[in-house]
């Protein structure tokens, strides 16, 4: 059992290890793809803090996975939840933050890549609503809403 954690955990390092890459695949056409961002915004943390913010997020997902402090449909959740409240692309942070959950339920967990609703929710309609409010309870501390709204 000891080697399949640190096989995990491995694997952890490995694909996020290559963050800044999933930025690229997202959006290639755009000079800025795939580089933190170098400038303040109205949501996010201090440009400056990005990349020590993410080592914190990381060490926190090896933590939670090693120790399995919670289901791993809410490390992915956590995990994405963190990473659009650091912010640290110009754009795109939703898109990324969604597929790294994905990327942490089928490579790290060998579980099923969420639903997100099937649906476009860039586009404002009921679903983005929904999935605004849900982030909105996750600030509160609440992933509840979040996790079954990634799941149906």
């Amino acid at each position: 059992m000891r080697n399949k954690k640190k096989l995990l955990i491995e694997q952890l390092d490995q694909k996020l290890a290559n963050f800044k890459n999933a930025g690229m695949v997202l959006v290639p056409q755009k000079g800025w793809a795939g580089n933190f961002r170098k400038t303040e915004k109205s949501i996010g943390i201090p440009w400056t803090q990005i990349g020590i913010e993410l080592k914190n997020l990381l060490d926190d997902t090896k933590y939670w996975i090693e120790n399995k402090t919670f289901p791993p449909e809410e490390i992915a959740i956590r995990f994405k939840h963190r990473i659009v409240s650091i912010h640290c692309f110009s754009n795109g942070n939703g898109r990324h933050s969604r597929m790294m959950a994905d990327i942490i339920m089928e490579s790290i967990f060998g579980n099923e890549i969420f639903s997100w609703h099937q649906s476009n929710i860039i586009k404002a309609n009921e679903t983005r609503n929904q999935y605004i409010k849900a982030l909105r309870e996750a600030d509160n501390g609440n992933f509840k809403q979040l996790i079954e709204f990634a799941k149906n």
